[in-house]
């Protein structure tokens, strides 16, 4: 990305808000136990507010139903001393708004986003709808960063509502992730096609750790019996990716 990953977005002035954020008040609204406000604490440099997206600042309808409320979209950045996927999900638990958060630590960039509902606990509250999708920009080649770029663009994103805009932003951030297995950096043509790449990705990572773990347990096997065993698994394993690797690979629009 550029030096300045929101730069990317190629949000109008209007949008603008560079608003530091006081740390405290992350800790208040982001950390439900002592030990996630340390890792607020401990872990967070500097956070700051970007940019606000409003009806009246990018020209796209709000959007509002009995779950959702997105009445505003935000991008904001922080500087981490510390990583971890934890802390990237207390800080889009910490802003009750949708948010697009780049975080650094490094010199590297993280780009994330999380969809949020209303609480069906507390009226007053939002919480997490899903899980929080998160790139670490490092290791694409040009050709795919390129692509990236162009996709998060504001006027690449669907404006048929502020929901339509953020999903657009997730979808991006989902193609990317496919992006770092297959080479190849693909949009999804519908919803139903985002959530049907991410249950591949998520397959994909969960054969790819199982047969690390059986790799290294052959490595410590010296009976013939329990190493043709584990190889005859392996190869399963690695048919079964390579369908699923497959899968990712031909979703294309």
């Amino acid at each position: 990305l550029p030096v300045d990953p929101v730069a990317a977005l190629a949000l109008p002035a209007e949008a603008r808000v560079e608003h530091r954020v006081p740390k405290e008040m992350l800790v208040e609204h982001g950390a439900p136990t002592a030990a996630d406000k340390r890792r607020i604490r401990q872990g967070v440099q500097e956070f700051r507010w970007r940019a606000a997206l409003k009806p009246a600042t990018v020209g796209v309808d709000a959007y509002h139903d009995h779950r959702r409320d997105y009445r505003e979209v935000v991008v904001v950045e922080a500087t981490l001393r510390a990583g971890g996927t934890r802390l990237v999900e207390l800080l889009h638990r910490s802003i009750p708004y949708p948010l697009l958060l780049v975080t650094w630590r490094g010199g590297v960039a993280t780009i994330s986003a999380a969809h949020k509902r209303g609480s069906l606990a507390e009226s007053a509250k939002t919480v997490l709808d899903g899980d929080v999708v998160a790139v670490e920009l490092r290791g694409f080649e040009e050709p795919v960063v390129r692509a990236f770029h162009e996709a998060l663009a504001l006027d690449k994103l669907p404006r048929d509502s502020l929901l339509a805009l953020y999903r657009g932003w997730v979808h991006a951030l989902q193609a990317m992730r496919i992006a770092s297995v297959t080479g190849r950096f693909v949009l999804p043509d519908s919803t139903e096609a985002s959530a049907a790449r991410a249950a591949a990705l998520a397959e994909h990572e969960r054969l790819e750790s199982r047969i690390a773990q059986l790799q290294a347990t052959a490595r410590k096997r010296k009976q013939m019996v329990q190493l043709v065993s584990i190889n005859l698994e392996l190869q399963r394993l690695r048919q079964h990716r390579d369908a699923v690797l497959a899968v990712l690979g031909n979703r294309e629009r």
